[in-house]
Order: C-alpha cells, then structure tokens, then sequence
C-alpha cells in the first residue's frame, strides 16, 4: 500500500483532531529518523498507524486485543491496548509485514527495554511533535536535536512525573525502558 492511501485509510478511523495529531507524527517522525539515520519510510508508516485504534471504545478495545492475543499485561492500563491492536493490523490494513515497524507501532506509548532505533524515533515523535503543548515540550525538542536517547529518557521522566502527580498508573515497562534509556545514557559518558 502507498503512503497516501495509508494516509486515507488513517484519516476515515479517526477524529480530524486526531488526524492532525497524527500527521505532527508522521513529519517529526521523518525529520527525526533523518537525523538520527533511521529508515524514514518505516519511520513515516509506523507513525501513520500508531493511532489507528486510539479512538475505540474501550471494550472494543479489550474484546480485539483478546482476539489478538495482545499479552494480557497490557491490560491493566487499557490506553496502551491501542499500539498493539494497530500493530497486529498491519499487515492486513496496510500489507505491511516488519517486525521493527510493528514494534514502534506496538510500544509508541509505554516504550520497552532495548528499543530500536525506530522503535525510539516514533515513541519520541509522539511526544514532541507540532501539536504537543505541555510545559517540558520544547526543551524535549532542542535535546531531540542532538541526542535521540536523552531525549526520550528525559521524556519518559516526564510522562513519570506527570502519572505520579495525577496518581495515575504507571506501566512497569515504561519505568524499565526509562531506567535502560538513563544507564546507557551513563555508559556512554563513562567512554
């Protein structure tokens, strides 16, 4: 399937508010594999699908990530069902068949330990694309100009905080990519 009917089959699933969310997506997500020499064809369809299912109801939700077999961990916090419900559409959706697209579709929201260079691309341009309006936004977006793991590391501490500030659950894997993100950040350093 081309790019734009991708693009098509995107915009009929969800909200033009979504849609305009989701295209930040796509040209951050371009801007950002170019920089930090990632594939950007597979940076631009991961970020086309991400949000796919991001708009369904939540029982529909947990009733498709059953048939998909999501692993059941991931429903414990219902938002972070829809990466995976649209990574195991892809191939019939969009004929797309690559695990690492897959992935970065699969982990965009609550990240993992040993991310892919697009895994960490597409997580990252769902975070700081155009549309993002928080407080950290912009600092997130000068280290994103110089350094792709600090970057998300400083933007998981980010999504952290504001979980802990809400009293809100935090996915265990999110603290466990975090931490992985910071002590390769620390290795580094060390060299």
């Amino acid at each position: 399937m081309n790019e734009q009917s991708m693009q098509e089959l995107v915009r009929q699933a969800i909200s033009p508010a979504r849609f305009c969310h989701v295209e930040g997506v796509v040209q951050t997500a371009d801007e950002l594999a170019r920089r930090f020499g990632v594939d950007p064809d597979q940076a631009r369809q991961a970020a086309w699908a991400h949000d796919y299912a991001r708009e369904w109801p939540v029982d529909r939700w947990y009733e498709v990530a059953k048939e998909r077999g999501v692993d059941e961990q991931f429903f414990a916090v219902a938002e972070l069902l829809h990466g995976h419900i649209a990574a195991a559409m892809l191939p019939e959706l969009f004929g797309i068949d690559n695990e690492d697209v897959a992935n970065a579709v699969r982990y965009h929201t609550s990240g993992r330990v040993g991310m892919s260079a697009l895994e960490k691309v597409v997580c990252l341009a769902d975070y700081i694309e155009p549309g993002r309006t928080f407080p950290a936004v912009e600092d997130l977006r000068k280290l994103a100009e110089q350094d792709l793991d600090l970057a998300l590391a400083s933007a998981f501490d980010n999504t952290i905080r504001f979980l802990l500030d809400r009293q809100k659950p935090i996915f265990p894997l999110t603290v466990l990519a975090r931490n992985h993100l910071w002590k390769e950040i620390a290795d580094r350093r060390k060299l």
